[in-house]
């Protein structure tokens, strides 16, 4: 399956979307960009130092991503974003209305779990707590999918490649 879509897997840090989003790029041929890497270096050095980054925060670096869909709309293409709130997933719409969003879910246990195991990401745990007392899942307006996190980065990519199929049929699918 390929996509002229571009895809945003969004959720709280610690769901995977750094693993599952080139998984799915990867099936639906399509390439992936890594939100982390369009945060200006000032937002980095604040999650570092564990301080929460506020919606003046996120502008600049909601812009940078929706200008990357914006230039990748009718060719496809699958980036990370927390988009924890609809405001943020507004603004990247408003660069490219098209997108879908895969929203990854899982409970905080799971979550904060794989969070400690992580090595050497600028995110810390102690943020979780506000990454959820922020998030705002899809709203049943907004084009997306949620799929939970639990089993193997395998799993939840195909899990995910599957409600998207269900959401944006190939093509060839369509009806004439």
């Amino acid at each position: 399956m390929s996509t002229p879509h571009v895809i945003v897997v969004m959720g709280v840090a610690g769901t995977g979307k750094t693993t599952i989003g080139p998984l799915v790029a990867a099936e639906l041929g399509v390439p992936y960009a890594e939100g982390d890497d369009f945060h200006p270096p000032a937002n980095i050095a604040k999650m570092s130092a564990g301080i929460p980054l506020d919606d003046t925060d996120r502008e600049p670096w909601l812009d940078a991503i929706g200008a990357w869909a914006h230039n990748r709309a009718g060719q496809g293409g699958v980036a990370s974003s927390s988009a924890l709130k609809r405001i943020y997933r507004d603004r990247l719409r408003a660069a490219a209305p098209d997108l879908l969003f895969l929203h990854l879910t899982g409970d905080r246990e799971l979550i904060a779990g794989r969070m400690a195991e992580r090595k050497g990401h600028f995110m810390p745990s102690a943020l979780l707590n506000s990454q959820f007392a922020t998030l705002q899942p899809l709203g049943p307006d907004e084009a997306g999918v949620a799929v939970d996190v639990t089993g193997t980065p395998e799993e939840i990519a195909e899990r995910a490649v599957a409600a998207l199929r269900r959401l944006d049929p190939e093509p060839s699918a369509r009806p004439a």
